[in-house]
């Protein structure tokens, strides 16, 4: 079986969320310790352990995106800045974003893309407006923001990032501690029933992924992973067959209607338009009341659960949703 953090699929790459994003962070934490390892090494013979400024930012192309991208995430978080020449708020954030990967010594590596040179990365990603930045994470997408952004915002959102890929994928960058040592990663436990929900997701048998997620929470009520499964592989049964123009019409056409605004919003999840399909659920809430409040409340905590509690997307929907019940 493929490991899903070598590369990024056609879907990830337009915006989708990679449903087994978890299944990915032990392969990632072993992939980065293997690298901090080989950095100690070289460190110990000789080498310069720090990453030079030339190594922090890249210009990326159609052609080198695969291993300055992709492969790369695998050890570091690799920011992705999108933009062009003629773009005016592109240069006042380029050189914040440059400043900062530089400052940050390693824990972030930036690929600039020029979206004129590269349409076709620019179309797969779904780059609608620049400048638009986005990191991958072991091989998994990570919409950040569009539009310019001051340096103190840019900040936050990178310690975020940077944090989001230490807990989850064990991810600490390039840069090497004190006397050439890097921490070590933290190491996921092998579960075999975890094991086998995962298994069962990537198969596509999403009943029995269910059953299995289920199975493991029933033992291990707290179990992070399998919940994150759970949701993972509910979210796609409720999607299967389903006929998406449909579904966008019916919405579209009446915005009260609660369970058409649940399909629209599990289409939105699926398609990568995470802000999309949570903004449908909080709006949803403030126009209802009684049991569809309820109901329309309960997918949006379960939509959390799928894109995880520290994403920052989550966290602002979280305050949205706390002021429309309150």
């Amino acid at each position: 079986m493929q490991s899903r953090n070598s590369r990024l699929n056609s879907a990830a790459l337009r915006g989708a969320v990679d449903l087994a994003a978890v299944k990915a962070a032990g392969e990632a934490a072993q992939k980065a310790e293997q690298a901090r390892a080989e950095r100690a090494r070289q460190a110990a013979a000789g080498g310069d352990p720090a990453p030079a400024p030339s190594q922090l930012v890249l210009d990326v192309t159609e052609d080198t995106f695969e291993a300055e991208v992709v492969q790369r995430s695998a050890e570091v978080p690799v920011v992705v800045d999108f933009w062009a020449e003629w773009c005016g708020p592109c240069k006042q954030l380029s050189p914040i974003l440059e400043r900062l990967a530089e400052e940050y010594a390693g824990r972030i590596v930036l690929a600039k893309i020029d979206v004129d040179a590269n349409q076709l990365i620019a179309q797969q990603f779904g780059i609608q407006g620049i400048p638009a930045v986005m990191a991958v994470v072991a091989g998994q997408l990570v919409p950040l923001f569009q539009g310019a952004e001051n340096e103190a915002n840019v900040r936050k959102i990178l310690d975020q990032l940077i944090a989001v890929a230490e807990q989850r994928f064990g991810i600490t960058g390039l840069a090497a501690g004190a006397g050439g040592e890097a921490p070590a990663a933290p190491r996921v436990p092998s579960d075999p029933a975890l094991e086998a929900a995962h298994d069962a997701l990537d198969r596509g048998d999403l009943g029995g992924a269910v059953r299995a997620y289920q199975n493991v929470l029933a033992d291990q009520p707290g179990n992070t992973e399998a919940k994150l499964g759970l949701a993972q592989a509910q979210l796609l049964q409720r999607v299967e067959g389903v006929d998406p123009q449909q579904v966008r019409s019916a919405a579209a056409a009446d915005p009260k209607d609660v369970e058409a605004q649940l399909r629209a919003a599990d289409l939105d999840l699926v398609g990568g338009h995470v802000e999309d399909a949570f903004g449908r659920l909080v709006d949803t809430v403030g126009r209802t009341a009684g049991e569809d409040r309820d109901t329309a409340r309960l997918r949006l905590l379960e939509l959390f659960e799928v894109i995880g509690p520290d994403d920052p997307r989550v966290v602002a929907a979280r305050s949205a949703l706390a002021r429309v019940l309150f």
